[in-house]
């Protein structure tokens, strides 16, 4: 039996672009997507805490340094530039592989700079 979990998360980054018209979906900063190890293409859900909207779209790689977080196409009806978003990648694991597993959180400032990465085990989680 496969179990869903937590695989990368990026925690709070600030929204910095939306545009319906764009082909694509949710467009990210190189090195955030390097540091919670998110590839182009990949499965995400996004949760916009500002406003309380979720959806699932993927992730395109943008230009890295700039700390971009794009939100285009239909998802960018689902939110605006300045909102603060979670964006987090799942995975299924056997039963076997779970002592083994780590879940990447990326935390960020103000401006979507890598401040803090964190590994966590689904056995380390503050009570």
């Amino acid at each position: 039996m496969l179990r869903p979990f937590l695989r990368a998360k990026l925690h709070r980054v600030r929204v910095t672009g939306c545009d319906p018209d764009y082909v694509g979906s949710v467009r990210i900063d190189r090195d955030l997507l390097e540091a919670c190890d998110l590839l182009g293409l990949e499965q995400i859900s996004v949760y916009n805490i500002t406003r309380g909207t979720r959806f699932t779209t993927y992730c395109i790689p943008g230009s890295p340094g700039g700390g971009e977080v794009a939100v285009n196409g239909a998802a960018a009806h689902l939110a605006e530039v300045g909102d603060l978003v979670i964006i987090a990648a799942y995975c299924q694991l056997d039963r076997e592989d779970i002592p083994h597993h780590r879940a990447r959180t990326v935390l960020v400032d103000e401006k979507n700079r890598v401040t803090e990465v964190r590994d966590q085990t689904p056995f380390d989680l503050p009570e």
